[in-house]
């Protein structure tokens, strides 16, 4: 027997009603809003680094985070090359240390610690990008982190790096010095999700979940990046690989677009979504993906794959490889 699913509702204060399927005029007058929220141009950028008021200024953060066998220093990177005014945002640093898992989210005192440290203040309107060579790869976890602690004035830079560099926009070297600032975050809790939150949804079936990991990965038959992990998927899940976000210029989709691509993979965002991935960085990809839809409430499963691949039960390992022996 299903359990009986808690209401949902909308906590993202710069939008006014989580969306209805009724009401199409009313979803692109949103999506319109939500886009020039999330997303900047570089030109965008580029001006605003220059005239910004102090009472708002714009802070740049470098969010790029590779996987080990990428065998890419992010920072060595950022030292060698990051965007005028930009500084460096270390995804696991600004983690919970104590967590066997990939960079879990901090405590809200040592989030609003790291980042008052580079300078962000509840003032500040941050730009998050990354080196990415796709585009945006890491930054929207950022942007979801700022977003999950009560900071709303959060935009990605639309392309990355990749589109400031092809638009011809400068870059500079060298290692950043920021002023410090006082920040204060509150975690808000609705968008975040547990493995016990994940595991009761099995059965229960309160909230849609989607996996942004490459296709192989999610039926098993391509390999997990890290040690130890096999691939699969949780029960119930639906597959969207983080990429078929992104155009190929890099460049984020239209929320048309996007639309119609959770409408192919039957997924409703008229009704609760929360996303997934190997450890918690692409599917805010998803997160994004509906937030320019004009639903902002996605919660991110911040375990991820590789929690569940350690906790659960050989039978909640869906793959059409090892699975997980008993």
């Amino acid at each position: 027997m299903r359990k009986k699913c808690a209401s949902v509702s909308c906590t993202e204060s710069s939008v006014r009603s989580p969306v209805t399927s009724e009401s199409e005029e009313h979803l692109d007058t949103m999506s319109q809003q939500l886009l020039y929220q999330a997303l900047v141009s570089a030109k965008w950028v580029s001006e605003a680094i220059k005239s910004s008021p102090a009472r708002m200024a714009v802070r740049l953060l470098d969010a790029s985070w590779y996987l080990p066998k990428m065998k890419r220093n992010p920072r060595s990177e950022f030292e060698e090359r990051h965007i005028p005014g930009a500084v460096f945002f270390d995804i696991d640093q600004c983690s919970d240390r104590t967590s066997p898992y990939d960079h879990m989210l901090p405590s809200s005192s040592e989030f609003a610690e790291y980042v008052g440290k580079l300078g962000v203040s509840n003032d500040s309107h941050v730009v998050v990008y990354d080196t990415s060579d796709v585009g945006l790869f890491s930054a929207p976890r950022v942007w979801w982190m700022f977003r999950a602690f009560g900071h709303d004035a959060v935009s990605l830079l639309d392309g990355g790096l990749k589109n400031w560099l092809r638009e011809g926009h400068p870059v500079t070297s060298g290692k950043s010095r920021p002023v410090a600032a006082e920040f204060h975050a509150s975690l808000d809790k609705s968008l975040v999700k547990t493995h016990e939150d994940v595991k009761e949804n099995i059965e229960s079936r309160c909230f849609q979940l989607v996996d942004s990991r490459s296709a192989g990965r999610f039926i098993g038959t391509e390999a997990e990046p890290r040690e130890g992990i096999e691939p699969g998927h949780i029960p119930g899940s639906v597959n969207i690989p983080f990429t078929e976000f992104l155009m190929e210029s890099g460049l984020e989709k239209k929320p048309e677009d996007i639309r119609n691509l959770f409408q192919e993979r039957k997924v409703d965002l008229s009704k609760p979504l929360v996303a997934t991935c190997g450890s918690g960085v692409t599917a805010c990809h998803v997160s994004l993906g509906a937030y320019l839809c004009g639903k902002p409430d996605v919660a991110i499963y911040d375990g991820a794959w590789v929690e569940w691949f350690m906790r659960a039960r050989p039978e909640h390992i869906i793959s059409e490889g090892r699975g997980k022996c008993q």
